[in-house]
């Protein structure tokens, strides 16, 4: 399957309206596939009484971690279409999705080698470290890979956020006109 390099493809008329669709797309894509992950976790708990949790709890943290890092790449590929679309449009439509835009630049995402790095992310490696000891250490990298999920999707929401400011700005300034 081709990926697209940008949001205007096949775009008529509006080139703003077309953008913001596009990426509230992607949005709403990477929302699901974390909500995807978050739902197979919650229904690994029917297998517990037949599936030893030597072989679960892996499982879990390997579904945690698809679905984030799903969720990280389907992210960055928002960034690049978003800058490129921004590339061929002209300075009124630029300052219109800035608020988006800005996003991007406010809330970068680090790469996905980096966020597996658990050197690299003390923080939630003391977090899930501490974690594991409370409850079993078994749980230690199902707590990690949770971290970058809830990471994933603070970011999906401030992005939400975003795109339903300027459509609501939009809204308004046509409904001026």
């Amino acid at each position: 399957m081709a990926q697209e390099k940008d949001y205007l493809k096949n775009h008529f008329g509006n080139a703003v309206s077309a953008v913001i669709k596009g990426i509230d797309r992607d949005v709403e894509r990477g929302e699901d596939v974390l909500m995807l992950g978050l739902g197979v976790v919650m229904l690994s708990s029917t297998f517990a009484p037949v599936v030893s949790p030597s072989i679960l709890l892996p499982l879990v943290a390997l579904t945690f971690a698809l679905s984030a890092g799903y969720a990280r790449i389907n992210y960055h590929n928002m960034e690049r279409k978003l800058l490129q679309s921004l590339a061929q449009l002209e300075g009124h439509d630029k300052v219109i999705l800035h608020p988006i835009a800005a996003v991007f630049a406010e809330y970068p995402m680090h790469s996905l080698a980096e966020s597996f790095n658990p050197l690299k992310n003390l923080k939630r490696t003391w977090k899930s470290a501490l974690g594991g000891l409370l409850i079993n250490p078994l749980w230690m990298p199902i707590f990690y890979v949770m971290g970058m999920q809830i990471v994933e999707e603070k970011n999906l929401g401030i992005l939400n956020r975003a795109i339903i400011g300027v459509e609501q700005k939009i809204a308004s300034l046509s409904s001026l006109v």
